[in-house]
């Protein structure tokens, strides 16, 4: 008995000693990348998450433009904002990625978690096919025809290891759509927090509205980027179809330090 507890006591030792170079590593990272002095170097790598040869199409399809108004949309509310580099990200398109994210643990126990995030970092370095500089966010987008699922996993974006992992719609007209959900999940990477409530998906006031001034206040005209969702009514709020009708509200520009 005494034997198991010391080396379980090694084992948790041994991993947070792990975590906290890990932890200094991102930090430091964190702290280099959003001083905006230069343009971030964004990757992103397909998945085909259903195997289907549907979504294999339009992966096939994919080029740097398909992800161009994510670059628009991040240049121009950076613009508001005053960041003096004039384009704050570059997305580039890695080739397709054939291995899938580790899932997040149904437990969301704190340790869980822990050893979740060091397995997707690790696979991440394991599963880096970017031809180019070592870009500094790794956007991993998971694909699924609507034909056979109109839904799909929650997408998520760590600030530390700078990964994100998007489960998106394999459709021409969804992939606007899609650019909403990798940005939002970009700007976590980057130290940007939900603006909404996750038991119904309401954007919160005041945070989470992209014009919290605006009177009377509904409907809104458009998403704050981290809110989700445009709000119409005290109980309804509907999703973006582009980033278009997306905006970065000041609370969001704070914690990624356009606003001081």
């Amino acid at each position: 008995m005494a034997s198991r507890n010391f080396f379980k006591t090694v084992r948790v030792t041994i991993l947070l000693v792990v975590l906290f170079f890990v932890g200094m590593n991102s930090w430091l990272t964190q702290l280099r990348t959003t001083d905006w002095d230069d343009t971030l170097w964004v990757a992103v790598y397909p998945i085909n998450g259903d195997g289907s040869p549907a979504t294999q199409t339009y992966i096939d399809r994919l080029s740097r433009a398909s992800f161009e108004s994510v670059e628009t949309f991040l240049s121009t509310e950076s613009q508001r904002y005053g960041v003096s580099v004039s384009t704050p990200v570059t997305l580039r398109l890695a080739p397709q990625i054939n291995d899938k994210p580790p899932a997040p643990p149904a437990n969301a126990g704190t340790l869980s978690i822990m050893l979740w995030s060091l397995k997707l970092r690790y696979w991440a370095y394991r599963n880096d096919s970017f031809d180019g500089p070592q870009p500094d966010v790794q956007m991993y987008v998971v694909y699924h025809d609507p034909n056979l699922s109109n839904r799909v996993a929650h997408s998520l974006g760590l600030q530390k290891g700078m990964i994100g992992v998007v489960n998106a719609f394999a459709a021409a007209d969804l992939t606007e759509r899609n650019n909403v959900v990798i940005a939002h999940e970009f700007l976590h990477t980057v130290g940007a927090s939900d603006k909404y409530d996750m038991a119904n998906n309401m954007p919160i006031f005041p945070d989470g509205y992209a014009e919290p001034q605006r009177s009377p206040r509904f409907p809104q005209t458009h998403a704050e980027v981290m809110g989700g969702r445009v709000p119409v009514s005290e109980l309804n709020a509907t999703m973006p179809k582009s980033l278009r009708l997306c905006r970065i509200g000041d609370a969001t520009a704070r914690e990624i330090r356009w606003l001081e």
